[in-house]
């Protein structure tokens, strides 16, 4: 049966790839309690099991496969990376010092008391840190040692293996750390905290974070005008808050045009547009709701911008509601801001950097008025533009080339490191002129999820034979030191931010989860706290240290080759 199935595997090119993403990704979804692994580290372990029947992957398509997984992570990271280093985020720069610094320092203990080699111990930093994208770089750093190719297939094998066993260890204890174990040991009831930092940013008491999806957020009513005769159009707006617009006044049957000052008579039929909730007290301040009235519908847009203008990036949302004037967005709807693909609270009170996307509901001919004040909008029609990413992981591999000799080490950034370099840049590029280099969130994603997944699919199978020489030669001191690797920076922070900085809990556990680039533990916040506030610290940490720590890769493997 091994041997039928080795041959299979085999025989047709690519087969394993497949079957290692299909029952990867179905391992990842299995959950633990409150915890799933992900498709990643799924396929990691099916790949290094099945890595021991002695098949593996072309790697020349794990190289191509990082190399778009690395520049796109870059890239979509660039505008909230470039937009973080501004006086109000850069304390939170404090964080990623903070996990690089002490990650270092823990691995290389680690390294002098367990005698680590250089692949064991970037595969425990890979994992301890739960980036999956160190890999790639250290890996690439081995590579490059002067060493016969069977002791740095050895080594790189190791990385892999080491980085499975210590990401799942360090998964587990940042999801538990920063949702169950933190609120804890603080003292405080979390979603009670969470709901007090969101009635500070502008929001209600049941503002919870999906409370209000099963119905649309945007929604149109038509009203006869009794309670509000005599007052003018602005008058009635005002008073159903800012973020309703009067669309159409009927009068005797017929539309009539109107402005601001148009006073309402009573018998008018007026449609509101605007979010659900300001239009409950229609009945009291316009008068009785009436069902549909014939010619008084209209037709909402919907468009994604990105945030371009100067000025805003830095800016809290009520700020920038109060620098443009209201007749300039009169009848457009903020519906959601998206953040390295993590949704941000709508509140008065919530930072809106450069490079976010911002979508908006209206009518089309109000978006197309507004939409260019404050930034570009998204062609849905254009998914990727090719031709910009091709030459930007080109410019990536080229620098990836260049060599530093420290000591007897040819320093280099590699494929990994070059890459996200240009992708850094290339992304921030297109951010300042967003005509060119569109990259569609959801096929950027796809590519991400998919790179990452073929590159790890590469490396557990290359593991696969090696693996269990490697368990048994550390046994259980590799699982600890990877709770270790985790815990001990994200204790380090989870005090700075509490005892030092003063953050709000959900600031604080949200900070934690970022600098781990944890999504599973932001998620796990999340649920815990009851809404987003904890993705406001968490965008704005991870957007630094999603840059920071996959350059520690050849770093690792310098120090650990000097201590050894």
């Amino acid at each position: 049966m091994k041997d039928w199935l080795t041959d299979l595997l085999n025989s047709v090119e690519g087969l394993v790839l497949f079957v290692c993403l299909a029952l990867g990704f179905a391992l990842g979804k299995v959950r633990f309690w409150k915890i799933s692994l992900g498709g990643v580290a799924g396929t990691l372990i099916v790949a290094i099991f099945v890595g021991m029947l002695g098949v593996t992957l072309n790697s020349q398509v794990k190289n191509i496969a990082f190399a778009m997984f690395i520049f796109t992570l870059g890239y979509m990271s660039g505008p909230s990376f470039f937009a973080s280093l501004n006086r109000a985020s850069l304390r939170y720069g404090i964080f990623t010092a903070i996990e690089v610094v002490t990650i270092l320092v823990v691995v290389a203990i680690a390294t002098v008391v367990l005698n680590l080699d250089q692949g064991t111990a970037a595969g425990l930093l890979a994992g301890g840190a739960t980036e999956s994208a160190v890999v790639g770089t250290a890996t690439d750093a081995i590579g490059k040692l002067d060493l016969p190719p069977d002791q740095i297939k050895l080594l790189q094998a190791n990385v892999g293996t080491a980085y499975s066993i210590s990401y799942i260890m360090g998964l587990i204890t940042i999801v538990l750390l920063t949702s169950q174990f933190a609120p804890a040991i603080m003292k405080i009831n979390l979603r009670e905290e969470a709901d007090k930092l969101w009635k500070k940013l502008g929001g209600g008491s049941g503002d919870e974070e999906g409370a209000a999806q099963a119905l649309p957020e945007i929604v149109g009513r038509a009203h006869e005008v009794t309670v509000a005769a005599g007052r003018t159009v602005g008058q009635v707006e005002s008073s159903l808050g800012d973020v309703v617009a009067v669309e159409q006044v009927r009068r005797g049957g017929e539309t009539v045009e109107f402005t601001e000052t148009t006073p309402l008579e009573a018998g008018d039929v007026i449609l509101l547009n605007g979010r659900r909730e300001y239009l409950l007290d229609g009945d009291t301040i316009v008068g009785p709701e009436r069902a549909e009235i014939a010619g008084m519908d209209i037709d909402l847009d919907v468009q994604d911008v990105i945030l371009t203008t100067k000025g805003y990036g830095g800016q809290t949302l009520g700020d920038i509601r109060e620098a443009i004037p209201r007749d300039e967005r009169h009848g457009v709807f903020l519906t959601k801001i998206t953040r390295l693909d993590h949704v941000l609270p709508i509140q008065n009170g919530t930072q809106i950097n450069e490079g976010d996307t911002l979508t908006f509901s209206g009518r089309k001919r109000d978006l197309n008025k507004f939409v260019p004040r404050v930034g570009f909008k998204i062609d849905p029609t254009v998914k990727m533009d090719v031709i910009f990413i091709s030459i930007g992981i080109i410019v990536g591999m080229l620098i990836g080339k260049i060599e530093v000799p420290l000591g007897s080490i040819p320093l280099s950034l590699g494929t990994g490191g070059g890459c996200l370099l240009s992708g850094l840049a290339f992304g921030w590029l297109r951010a300042r002129n967003p005509r060119y280099g569109q990259y569609h969130p959801a096929a950027a994603q796809v590519v991400k999820d998919l790179g990452l997944a073929t590159f790890i699919c590469a490396v557990g199978l290359s593991s696969g034979p090696e693996a269990v020489d490697l368990i048994k030669k550390y046994g259980i001191s590799l699982p600890i030191a990877g709770i270790l690797v985790t815990l001990i920076p994200a204790t380090i922070s989870l005090f700075v931010a509490w005892k030092l900085m003063k953050l709000p809990a959900p600031l604080t556990l949200g900070a934690v989860a970022g600098q781990q680039c944890s999504t599973p533990a932001a998620t796990a916040v999340q649920q815990a706290a009851g809404n987003a506030t904890p993705l406001m610290s968490y965008t704005i940490v991870y957007a630094l240290s999603n840059v920071v720590l996959p350059l520690l890769g050849p770093i690792v493997v310098a120090m650990t080759g000097a201590l050894n």
